[in-house]
């Protein structure tokens, strides 16, 4: 996790978000790498196993009680509107594109296309990950050691989760770096410790504009998630509050309500009823979600030492 923080520190440094577009694309396609070396080992797992693992139901009482595997299911929910809780980045990526074509139409196929191809990974992954593995299937399939062979493969998958996490971290923390240091500036216009650009000339390409307040704020922000990271390195859960905190004010309300103001939908229209019950579920799931991942916490924390790590 350090040496993770250290690779951050060092990324976190290049100034916009449109010139990442390269990170963004390495990320992708290792994402598409671990995920398919994953279904793989759990296809070829359930063939050499002659059958499926596990049930429609879901996992076995007796391995967790009825409590236990109801506060599970209400944290995969936070899990998976994790998965798509991409609306944060979705205007910055947006602000980056040419036209023609319209953003918003490149947006809009680019929108469908992802949703389309990430769901279809996300159902084969967690399908035969439980079909290979049932109750005893861990929470992550490659880093919860689910697989033991081949190594050389499961090495490149797990090499691939890291190179696919540095993008990530990237990719959502861009915007929020920008968007502090923009309102800095307007706050302190004439503080040269927050305006000032400082030119170094790298030999071979072009100089790098240094600014000491992205350096400082930058740099804290890493090393402070990254400590928080390392004092509760609960991956399920913590994506699972994260997923259920973002999802619903961010995913479904504020692009609701911008919809029905820009569309001029009448109140208590069918339309608008329609819509209202959409946020209203979403929200109730959202509650849910977090209720799960938060008891999933308070039960970690019951036997876990910060800093250590059990086998």
């Amino acid at each position: 996790m350090i040496m993770f923080g250290i690779a951050e520190i060092a990324f976190s440094q290049i100034p916009d978000f449109d010139q990442i577009w390269w990170l963004s694309i390495v990320a992708a396609v290792m994402s598409f790498t671990y995920s398919s070396i994953g279904l793989a080992l759990g296809v070829a797992k359930v063939v050499a196993a002659g059958g499926f693992k596990g049930s429609l139901t879901g996992i076995s009482i007796g391995t967790v009680t009825q409590t236990q595997k109801i506060w599970r299911s209400f944290q995969a929910l936070g899990d998976i509107a994790f998965a798509y809780s991409y609306s944060i980045i979705l205007i910055e990526i947006q602000d980056t594109l040419k036209s023609p074509p319209s953003e918003s139409k490149t947006m809009k196929k680019a929108t469908l296309v992802s949703i389309a191809v990430t769901t279809a990974f996300y159902i084969l992954c967690g399908c035969m990950g439980y079909a290979a593995f049932g109750d005893l299937a861990p929470g992550n399939l490659l880093t919860g050691f689910g697989f033991y062979n081949p190594f050389w493969l499961l090495d490149i998958a797990n090499v691939a989760i890291v190179v696919h996490l540095v993008g990530a971290y990237q990719v959502y923390c861009q915007p929020l770096f920008a968007f502090t240091e923009k309102w800095a500036a307007q706050k302190w216009p004439h503080s040269d410790f927050i305006t000032k650009e400082i030119k170094i000339p790298i030999p071979g390409c072009s100089p790098y504009s240094l600014n000491l307040f992205r350096l400082v704020w930058r740099s804290a922000f890493v090393v402070a998630t990254t400590v928080i990271s390392m004092l509760l390195p609960f991956f399920n859960d913590v994506v699972g509050i994260l997923g259920a905190f973002g999802f619903w004010p961010l995913t479904v309300y504020f692009p609701i309500e911008m919809y029905i103001v820009q569309k001029k939908i009448p109140k208590w229209s069918t339309r608008w009823i329609c819509l209202q019950m959409l946020s209203v579920a979403c929200l109730i799931i959202s509650i849910a979600a977090a209720a799960g991942s938060i008891a999933g916490v308070v039960l970690d924390l019951k036997v876990y030492h910060p800093f250590k790590t059990s086998y």
